[in-house]
């Protein structure tokens, strides 16, 4: 790099080096020298994927993984399994960093609403001298609190209940939810990393055995779009 500091293979070769020792800090600062030397760069897009999940940075994790996806693809390149992977995975710990920060603030949400109604409760009993009065008014205190613990009780249960992925979302090769899928000519949509793979195996439809080319499939801009909106909401489908 001292000798040709220009060059951003160099930079690439340093951060997979470094990805691997969990230097993450270091693989973002080289992965970013890399991009400003060629931003149509892969792998840099790739492993600063990696690296910033790794830290927690989820979106651009994200953004960068969706981008090393859309020029490998461009290129037909046979790390496309491994970067749909990465691109699944960004999807699912971004997911799971917001569902924790939900539940957090839905308990946060319960402790100060329950407060809330003991506050109230303690201010009617000081002013209030009748014991039957102070009776009534403790006793539906308590329902409310109860109530109230019901309510958000039962929102968790919901979360809890069966989840099932839609089986237009699911790639019939792989049997895993779909992040680009692409349609052959006779309709049928795949995964894009699975079909290519398939295709180089076997140049042949899945379903009819008919001969099919790359060139032949298109991208399913609808239900891609479906895929990624299902994923934002369920991120738990990556591992299903």
């Amino acid at each position: 790099i001292i000798v040709d500091p220009k060059n951003p293979a160099l930079y690439t070769n340093r951060a997979m080096a470094r990805l691997k020792l969990g230097d993450w800090e270091s693989v973002i600062t080289d992965c970013q020298t890399c991009l400003g030397l060629a931003p149509q760069n892969m792998k840099a897009h790739y492993y600063l994927a990696q690296a910033q999940l790794s830290i927690g940075d989820f979106d651009s994790a994200l953004n960068n993984a969706l981008a090393a996806h859309k020029i490998c693809a461009t290129m037909n390149d046979k790390s496309l399994g491994a970067i749909t992977n990465i691109v699944l995975r960004c999807k699912k710990d971004r997911w799971e960093d917001r569902e924790k920060k939900r539940l957090r603030q839905e308990r946060e949400l319960e402790e100060e609403m329950l407060a809330m109604l003991v506050r109230d409760r303690n201010d009617m009993l000081k002013a209030e001298s009748d014991e039957t009065e102070r009776s009534i008014i403790a006793d539906e205190a308590d329902e409310k609190m109860k109530t109230l613990s019901k309510v958000f009780e039962n929102a968790r249960q919901q979360s809890l209940k069966r989840r099932e992925v839609p089986d237009w979302a699911i790639d019939d090769i792989s049997f895993a939810i779909m992040v680009d899928p692409v349609v052959t000519k006779t309709g049928k949509s795949y995964e894009r990393a699975t079909i290519m793979e398939h295709l180089r195996r076997h140049p042949s439809d899945p379903l009819t055995r008919e001969p099919l080319s790359d060139a032949e499939l298109r991208p399913n801009l609808s239900l891609r779009q479906a895929c990624a909106d299902f994923l934002e909401e369920n991120g738990w489908a990556v591992d299903w």
